[in-house]
């Protein structure tokens, strides 16, 4: 600790490198805090009474494109994940589900599978396009595709280290081996 995480691992900020360089217990940390951040924005926005779906979608889109491309770390952020499922859950306050199901997607997938990368982008398409069906409004919808491409962009590299099989994988979270750090 007290290093810069940029230095280390992908040198990317996000959940899956902080995993990589200090651990589990600092990947969900830096999780949780990434998607309140991206939920904080609409929360507080709807605090103050705003009620608008497009207004939300973009306020929500502003904080995952802070996210991305911070302007103290030059323009260098994370992939927007944790921070896009922060927004879809709090989109429709009272209707988490395509967010709450977006997560498992996203853990079956890296199990199976064993890609974050992967995982990542197949959880947030599917989270954006369970929005319809429960009832979410357009503006939720379309701000969750544009959120999904705008991670997909983030993640090129990693697919195109998917398609030459010279992408990472990590640890099964299921494993019965202790963490130490």
């Amino acid at each position: 600790l007290g290093e810069d995480i940029r230095k280390f691992g992908s040198g990317n900020i996000g959940a899956t490198n902080v995993s990589r360089v200090l651990g589990r217990k600092w990947a969900v940390l830096t999780a949780v805090c990434d998607m309140f951040k991206g939920g904080f924005a609409v929360l507080v926005a709807m605090a103050f009474g705003v009620r608008s779906p497009v207004v939300l979608s973009l306020i929500g889109i502003s904080g995952v494109l802070g996210h991305d491309f911070p302007l103290w770390l030059g323009f260098h952020g994370g992939k927007g994940v944790s921070t896009s499922f922060g927004v879809f859950g709090c989109f429709d306050f009272f209707n988490p589900m395509p967010a709450i199901l977006g997560g498992v997607v996203w853990f079956v997938v890296r199990e199976a599978t064993l890609y974050s990368s992967l995982a990542s982008m197949t959880a947030l398409v599917v989270s954006s396009l369970l929005m319809p069906l429960f009832m979410m409004d357009r503006a939720y919808y379309v701000s969750g595709l544009l959120l999904s491409a705008l991670s997909i962009w983030q993640h090129r590299e990693n697919i195109m280290r998917l398609i030459s099989g010279t992408e990472n994988k990590l640890k099964p979270l299921l494993n019965r081996e202790t963490d130490q750090r």
